[in-house]
């Protein structure tokens, strides 16, 4: 009898092991302790070197349409949605427009840069209205998600929930006090840490993902299904056989 325990007193001890408060894998464990809304730090994002941009020229003239909504200049993204047609921004902030050359866009909204467009094409054409767009904004999730990878969004910039909910969500054993974001600021690669459990984050500048940002989800300090295969079943599943082989070697309970 004594084998049985020692073996049933190893199952527990593993499956104690496994499991996971459920402080840990709750959002906003702090939501009852809320007194007022978070300062939300919604801003636009300026445009940066390596975006892709939508821009369509608007004239009363078909020809003018034509022209620059067609042009040869402009470079077709294979991942952009439906195929549309967009400009790269490069190293300097530039694009290169249709008989214009070279506009700096960058650190100008998309409105910002509109308008700079608009009154470049002037001095060539007639009354033209622009329009901005971001387009193949892209962002990677990965660690512990259900499904890690590359996922493409058309706003400017979206919530750290949003993110995650592309790569369907954290695990069970995601850590929500630990999401690593990587961010490309200037020359350097900034790195921050996120608790996604304090309530606090929507009133942070990195509550807000912006294109090429990366997400990892670091794992709980305890037994995680991304790196472990073990299962109640699998514990389970194994006590019962140690038992049946002791059982048929005649061992004496």
């Amino acid at each position: 009898m004594k084998y049985i325990l020692r073996i049933l007193l190893v199952g527990m001890i593993i499956l104690t092991a496994s499991c996971v408060p459920k402080k840990k894998l709750s959002y906003f464990n702090d939501f009852n302790e809320l007194d007022k809304p978070a300062v939300n730090p919604r801003i636009q994002k300026p445009i940066m070197p390596f975006d892709k941009l939508y821009i369509r020229t608007l004239s009363i003239e078909p020809q003018i349409n034509e022209i620059f909504n067609s042009s040869s200049n402009e470079m077709r993204f294979s991942g952009a949605s439906s195929g549309i047609i967009g400009y790269l921004v490069d190293e300097e902030g530039n694009i290169n427009f249709p008989f214009v050359g070279d506009i700096n866009v960058g650190s100008l909204t998309t409105g910002q840069a509109a308008e700079r467009i608009q009154e470049s094409l002037s001095e060539y054409v007639g009354k033209t209205t622009i329009t901005v767009k971001y387009i193949d904004n892209r962002v990677t999730v990965m660690g512990e998600v259900t499904s890690s990878g590359v996922f493409t969004f058309t706003q400017d910039k979206i919530t750290v929930y949003e993110a995650l909910g592309m790569g369907g969500g954290l695990t069970r054993y995601g850590d929500r006090k630990n999401i690593i974001l990587l961010r490309n600021e200037n020359d350097k690669i900034m790195q921050y840490k996120l608790n996604l459990s304090d309530s606090r984050i929507t009133g942070q500048e990195q509550y807000y993902i912006l294109p090429n940002d990366i997400l990892i989800v670091e794992p709980l300090n305890a037994i995680s299904s991304s790196y472990a295969n073990i299962t109640f079943t699998t514990i389970l599943s194994s006590i019962t056989t140690l038992i049946a082989i002791l059982l048929f070697t005649g061992v004496n309970f």
